[in-house]
């Protein structure tokens, strides 16, 4: 439950400094042998450490795991222009993925790099308490949701999770490779949702 203090806030520290001590334990893991040899950098994610609305993918990709930042890609360039579309900035958001590093061919995380990952991602929510929790994507959202229903019957609504409002909606690489008006509205929909339950 986000209501409790963070155990990574309980010696005074700053959100900062409690994420950063994350970022730093994720930048030393292999908890996955295949993912810690064949990454270049670990992604554990940015943004505000005081952020009220969190967005939640599902892994790094090429330019993620080249450059150690989560959504700096075309999806992320794509993200940005979302996250613009509803007035806010990246810099009031906190982006991360549920597992750090880059699957190999972009493949989706196995279960087992999930559960591995799955305590890291706790710990980050733990410490930014977000009020809403955006889900990017199917992987994402099944996970979150321990559920194992697809996104388009997901997306639209929110769900309770650790006393925060998640809503699920299309991953931004999926918005890219089917760019029709109908997802761009959906997806804006879902965002404009998750902007105005901030309030």
């Amino acid at each position: 439950m986000f209501d409790q203090l963070s155990p990574d806030l309980e010696d005074g520290s700053s959100p900062e400094d409690a994420l950063q001590r994350i970022a730093d334990e994720v930048g030393a893991c292999s908890r996955c042998p295949e993912l810690a040899a064949s990454r270049t950098k670990t992604v554990p994610g940015q943004g505000s450490p005081y952020a009220r609305l969190v967005f939640i993918g599902e892994g790094p990709g090429a330019d993620e795991d080249v450059q150690g930042l989560a959504f700096v890609g075309r999806a992320g360039q794509l993200l940005t222009k979302m996250i613009e579309g509803i007035g806010m900035t990246r810099d009031e958001v906190f982006i991360a993925n549920i597992i750090k590093c880059r699957p190999p061919g972009n493949r989706n995380p196995l279960p087992e790099e999930e559960a591995n990952c799955a305590p890291y991602l706790a710990r980050q929510l733990e410490v930014l308490r977000p009020k809403v929790i955006v889900a990017l994507g199917g992987v994402a959202a099944k996970f979150l949701l321990q559920t194992s229903d697809g996104i388009t019957r997901l997306r639209g609504r929110f769900y309770p999770y650790k006393g925060a409002q998640l809503i699920p909606t299309f991953h931004p690489a999926y918005v890219l490779r089917s760019y029709t008006k109908d997802t761009r509205q959906k997806v804006y929909d879902d965002l404009l949702m998750a902007k105005e339950a901030l309030a």
